[in-house]
C-alpha cells in the first residue's frame, strides 16, 4: 500500500529541502512529508504559522504536544497522534502522553487540563464552545491574547492533520519502534501504520 493518494511527488529543489530536513532530524524521509513536497509552498506557509505563533507566545513543547494530541485524538488523526504523542512522551513521559490521547489527561496540571479540553472541544465542534469553556482557561492563568494564540495553534493543526488523512497519508512504519508502547496502545483509531519497507 502506498503511504498516501497522490504518489511520487516532482523533483523540486522546495521538495528536496523538505526530504533533506527529515533525514537530518529523525532520519528518514516521513510519509507526509513526500505528501507535502508536491506543494511545498503551502507546507511552509502552513507550518510557518504554527511555529510563528509557539515562538510568539511561548507556547512549550509539552504545551504544543498536549495540544497536538488532545486534538488530533478528537478527530481520530493516527498520523500526529503517534508522532505528538511520542514527543510528549519524550517530554512528560509516557503515561503522561497515553493519558491525553486517550483523554483521561493523567498527570496534567490544572491548566493544562484546560489546555486539553479546549484542544478538544475546538477540534470537536468550534460552534459548541460557551463563554465558560473560555473562561476555565482563563482562570487557569491564560490571558486573552494566549486563548486567541492557542485556539488559531489548534485550528492550524486540525487543518494540517485534515489535509493528511483526507489525503491519505498513513503514519511511518518507523513508529512502530519508535513511538513507547503505552502511545501506541493508546491509539486504536484512524489510519494505520504504514508497513515496513522491504529491505
Amino acid at each position: 500500500m502506498t503511504a498516501h493518494f497522490l504518489g511520487p511527488a516532482p523533483e523540486s529543489p522546495a521538495a528536496r529541502r523538505l526530504c533533506d530536513a527529515d533525514v537530518a532530524e529523525v532520519g528518514y524521509v516521513m510519509n507526509n512529508t513526500t505528501l507535502w513536497a508536491h506543494a511545498p509552498e503551502v507546507y511552509a506557509a502552513l507550518s510557518g504559522q504554527l511555529a510563528a505563533i509557539a515562538q510568539a507566545y511561548g507556547l512549550t513543547v509539552r504545551e504544543r504536544g498536549i495540544l497536538v494530541a488532545a486534538s488530533a485524538s478528537t478527530i481520530r488523526d493516527s498520523y500526529c497522534a503517534l508522532a505528538w504523542g511520542g514527543k510528549l512522551a519524550e517530554e512528560a513521559g509516557e503515561a503522561l502522553a497515553a493519558g491525553v490521547l486517550r483523554g483521561t489527561d493523567e498527570g496534567l496540571t490544572e491548566a493544562e487540563r484546560a489546555l486539553a479540553a479546549w484542544a478538544r472541544a475546538v477540534a470537536r465542534d468550534a460552534n459548541a464552545t460557551t463563554a465558560a469553556d473560555v473562561r476555565a482557561l482563563r482562570e487557569a492563568g491564560f490571558p486573552a491574547e494566549k486563548i486567541l494564540a492557542i485556539t488559531a495553534y489548534v485550528a492550524l493543526r486540525v487543518a494540517y492533520a485534515t489535509v493528511n488523512d483526507a489525503l491519505g497519508a498513513r503514519p511511518d512504519a518507523q513508529f512502530r519502534a519508535t513511538t513507547p508502547p503505552a502511545v501506541l496502545a493508546a491509539v486504536t483509531f484512524g489510519r494505520p501504520i504504514a508497513p515496513a519497507s522491504p529491505a
